[in-house]
This record gives C-alpha cells, structure tokens and sequence, in this order.
C-alpha cells in the first residue's frame, strides 16, 4: 500500500513538473538542493540552511564550498564528486565566465534563471596594528609601499623592529579565488596610474615584472579567502603581516582574531577598491524543472528582509534597500572594530570584466 502511494505522488509530481507548474511541496517527497558556494559565505548560509529547511520541510539543502574560480573549473570540467542545483561564487563576473564557456562548449546556456544579487561586499587590506604603523605610516593603504617591502623583504630594512623578520604579504591564488584576482587587478591599475585594465596593458614589462614579483614572493596560496584568513590569524605576526581580504570576512573574523592573538588586526579599505556580488544562478546541467523551482524558492528567500540582516550580521552589505547597517542586532559596523567605516568615501570601480579576469590568470601561471 505504501509502494502504492509513493508510486503514484511521484507519477504526480512528474507530471506537475512536466506541466511547468509552480513547485508544490508534495507530502512524502522530499527535494535536495546541492547549492555550492565560495567559501566567504560558508558562515551565513549555515546559519540560514537550518531556517529555510524549517519553513519548507519537503526542500532538503547540502552545502557545499569551494574557492569561487574553482567553483568554475570544477563545473565546466565536471571534477566535482556531486551534482550542484546552484551556484554562488563571489561575484556575478565568475558566472559570466562560467555560462560563457558553457555556451562555447555547449551551445545552450548555462543557467535556469537570471543570476540573482545575494549580498554585496568589498575588497579591503588587513594587518597587525604595529606593522601597519610601519608599513602604512600615513594610515591609507598603499600599493607601492607593499611592492617596496616585498623587494626589501626584512622588517628591519623597512623602518620595522628587526626581530619581526621577514615581510609577509599573503593573498588567494588567483587561478583559484576571485579575491586574489581583485588583488592583482588593483595591483596592476595602480601601477598603470589608474588605467582601465585590458588585455594590452596588462602584459606590459611593468605588470609582468609586479605579478613575478608578487608570485615569488608567496608560499602556496591559499584557494580560497576565509581559509586565507583563518590562516592568516592562526599563524599571527611574523609569518603573516599583511593580507587582501573582503571586507565581510575581516569584519566576521576579526572577535577572533582578538581572542587568538590577544590582539586583532587593524582593516585599510582600498581606494579605488572593486566591489564584488555574490550572486546565484540555478544551473541547467541534470537538474529538472521540479527541482529548479525549488531552488528558485530558496533564492528569493535569501534575498527577503529578514535573511539580508542576517548577511549582514555576518560583515555583508545586503542587496535590498532600506537596511541600514549599524542598526542590525549584532551587527559588525557597531562594534568600534579599527578601521572599519559604514560610508569609507572610496572610489569603487566596476568589476573586472571576464577577459581581464582571464588574462591575470595566464599572465599568473607564466610568472616567475
């Protein structure tokens, strides 16, 4: 008799499915969601899987994380060990990417739906406060003076207590983490004096001779941010002095950061910076109609009210309007952290676009 029964809800539910019709929680079936993330929003999705579960108890979710070009490579090459519904790397430039080479291998596109806007954040510097003093005397964060301590490399040679040792930058792998990407695409227009990147001057001698620079200078990175940065704490000075993060992890972390080192890093936004948008798209490759609904449900419930607060909570800037970040409960912007600025009155360029996102990849790999 119960055979019967689930034989006959599941003929119904491909029916409704096959009809398009909006999804409907049918009793006895149960719908699973592999939604797979950059790592930067492993923390707040947690925290909401739990909610979403409870107010839809027929839609079951799997988190799974990944660095953001990772996310990419892993999906077009088909190297991951499980099938994602959605997709929601740091930023809507690393869905363009990925549909842009689905369509040239594919020709078809990539995604159900529009990518959909989940919370916003920005790139930002971090160090510990008395290397920052040195490093960054006039309290703005400054390229040319990281470039000058990597070529320098001693603390003592940079004005610095000679028993810190060596100068350590750290920041993602950029053939791996959009955060890394940033990093090098900011690094370069800074040194270009503020010119628009394109595939032209980024293989200047100039630029070559920065990302060289930079690789040697780096001991495996990192694939991802928040690893980076659970790192980038853990080890304290002396093996980690400065680093490139997004502001929402910096924020989230730095309590802990406090609570290990006895002391917490000091945050330098980054002018001009690049703002990045964790964004979602529900993919098309072995997900049916039945399932894409479902997914579809869970998006618009991350981008409602209540769960944008929560982003917040967790050092995001929410994509809806009308929340204001310092009257959030629990919210980072009201937690005196140092540096740390609602309105830090920096320019922010428009993303990098995918050709250059590409050409700091190659221009990476062939580095030496």
């Amino acid at each position: 008799m119960k055979n019967q029964l689930k034989k006959t809800l599941t003929s119904l539910a491909i029916i409704l499915a096959s009809l398009g019709l909006t999804y409907v929680p049918i009793p006895g079936l149960e719908t699973n969601l592999v939604v797979l993330s950059g790592t930067e929003l492993e923390e707040p999705l947690k925290a909401l899987e739990q909610k979403f579960e409870a107010e839809n108890p027929n839609i079951n979710l799997e988190l799974k994380f990944q660095g953001s070009q990772d996310i990419v490579n892993n999906y077009i090459d088909q190297k991951n060990d499980f099938t994602p519904t959605v997709l929601i790397p740091a930023s809507g430039e690393i869905l363009a990417e990925l549909n842009t080479r689905w369509v040239a291998s594919e020709n078809s596109e990539a995604f159900y739906n529009q990518p959909q806007p989940i919370a916003k954040t920005m790139l930002v510097g971090i160090a510990w406060p008395d290397r920052g003093k040195v490093i960054f005397p006039t309290g703005r964060f400054e390229w040319k003076n990281i470039q000058q301590a990597m070529i320098k490399r001693n603390w003592g040679d940079l004005g610095g207590d000679a028993t810190w040792g060596s100068f350590d930058f750290v920041t993602t792998d950029p053939t791996r983490s959009n955060s890394g990407q940033l990093t090098l695409g900011l690094w370069a227009i800074s040194e270009l004096g503020g010119s628009q990147l394109n595939s032209s001057n980024l293989n200047t001698p100039a630029v070559q001779d920065l990302f060289s620079l930079v690789k040697r200078s780096l001991y495996q990175p990192p694939r991802s941010t928040d690893i980076l940065l659970q790192e980038f704490i853990a080890r304290g000075p002396n093996d980690a002095d400065v680093a490139t993060v997004y502001e929402s992890i910096a924020l989230y972390r730095w309590s802990q950061a406090s609570t290990t080192q006895g002391k917490a890093y000091q945050i330098y936004y980054l002018d001009p910076t690049i703002e990045t948008v964790a964004t979602a798209a529900i993919v098309r490759r072995d997900i049916d109609n039945g399932e894409a609904k479902a997914a579809s449900k869970f998006l618009d419930f991350l981008t409602q009210p209540e769960q944008q607060e929560v982003f917040v909570q967790y050092g995001y800037r929410p994509v809806l309007g009308g929340i204001k970040l310092d009257s959030v409960a629990n919210s980072p912007w009201s937690q005196n952290i140092p540096g740390v600025e609602i309105d830090p009155g920096v320019t922010v360029l428009p993303p990098l676009d995918t050709q250059v996102l590409g050409d700091i990849q190659r221009l990476w790999e062939r580095g030496n």
